[in-house]
């Protein structure tokens, strides 16, 4: 049973699923869309569907908001405005708040970046994934090199001093010597923070049905040890898996879901996960994925896709499974805080793992080790199978 005595940090995520292309890549809930945006009326439903879920977090106060996507730069500055004023008006937000949006370089112009940042979005995060214009081709992005390296500086005259890039490694027929140098490109426009990842083929995507040639796991190794060591020289460290940030700029945003805290989601498809300490419930709550049927639905419970109140068991994994992500750990004490559970439900493969070599725990903490961290999804099943 659990005993939440308190409730974790609450954040918002907002899904505008609209794209100008689906890339061949991608596994998120992203749709095609070449003609006007329905702004209006899929600002009224995300309103809509922010009252449904209201009475799950009546009186707490939202840390941070993320836009994620599909490609939320689409959204006009005007339909943004009137979103985070509706949000605004119906939950409190911390004065100090993070408030991320993803763009799109193709998607990229000056005024609307001021106007972004007039608004009170004071995080950008942009897709850049490579600055090979032949990479970028196969990766189906809209936008080449130059566009990537102009939305940057549209950023940052904009305005914004806290800025996120993604950058793939792995790419079709991609060499060593060409990841490295797409970091390098990267790092030179200063960003406050990088999201270097690699190229994976997931289910339901095109290049899942139909694989590119990609570097073999030797070639990804050295691309990765090389990019890691180049990033740390100019000052990026190292805190999740694939999350690096200079001093005082990690994401707040997504350290609370690694942290196992709560969030609100709202948006076609849209994933939150809420504590109830009148209850002693922790539930996961998702939205429908279509947004015709989102726009229809929303502010209803036929807008509502599923949920499901998580088990003790449950919890603890998922708590593990999102904390081994970062590379210092959590405090020891942060599991019996955000889960409500007793630290000895998982004291067995605790043990277990520091027996392998995998983590370091103590009363403090809870981290991996670099052994944990190469390992990751060998020292998650000890959770799994408690």
């Amino acid at each position: 049973m659990f005993n939440l005595h308190s409730l974790p940090p609450l954040s918002l995520y907002v899904h505008i699923p609209w794209c100008v292309r689906k890339c061949p890549y991608c596994d998120f809930n992203s749709h095609q869309h070449n003609n006007d945006l329905p702004e209006h009326e899929y600002v009224a439903a995300l309103l809509s569907d922010l009252e449904q879920e209201l009475p799950l977090v009546w009186g707490r106060q939202v840390s941070s908001i993320f836009f994620g996507g599909g490609t939320p730069s689409l959204m006009s500055a005007q339909a943004m405005d009137d979103l985070l004023c509706g949000i605004r008006a119906r939950l409190p937000l911390h004065p100090m708040a993070e408030i991320t949006l993803e763009a799109n370089p193709g998607t990229a112009e000056a005024a609307r970046f001021r106007d972004y940042r007039n608004l009170g979005i004071n995080r950008l995060s942009i897709g850049i994934q490579s600055f090979n214009d032949q990479a970028l081709t196969k990766l189906g992005r809209i936008h080449n090199a130059d566009d990537a390296k102009r939305a940057v500086e549209f950023a940052f005259n904009a305005g914004f001093d806290n800025l996120n890039l993604d950058l793939m490694f792995g790419l079709p027929e991609q060499t060593i010597d060409q990841a490295i140098t797409d970091l390098q490109q990267a790092i030179a426009l200063k960003p406050t923070h990088l999201s270097h990842y690699q190229l994976t083929l997931e289910p339901n995507t095109l290049f899942h049905h139909q694989p590119p040639t990609l570097p073999d796991d030797d070639d990804i190794w050295q691309m990765q040890d090389a990019c890691h060591t180049l990033l740390a020289e100019h000052g990026y460290r190292h805190y999740e898996v694939s999350a690096f940030a200079q001093a005082n700029r990690q994401c707040q945003h997504n350290r609370n879901y690694w942290e196992f805290g709560d969030y609100i989601g709202i948006g076609a498809g849209a994933h939150g996960k809420i504590s109830d300490a009148q209850y002693q419930t922790i539930t996961r709550r998702w939205k429908v994925k279509n947004p015709r049927d989102y726009l229809q639905h929303a502010g209803s419970e036929h807008a509502l896709a599923g949920k499901q109140q998580l088990s003790p068991q449950e919890a603890a994994f998922d708590f593990m499974l999102n904390a081994l992500r970062l590379n210092d750990g959590v405090p020891t004490a942060l599991f019996s805080q955000h889960t409500g559970l007793p630290i000895t439900l998982i004291e067995k493969p605790l043990k277990l793992a520091e027996d392998k070599g995998l983590i370091e725990w103590n009363i403090q903490r809870i981290a991996p080790t670099d052994l944990g961290k190469r390992f990751l999804n060998d020292l998650l099943t000890l959770f799994l199978h408690d």
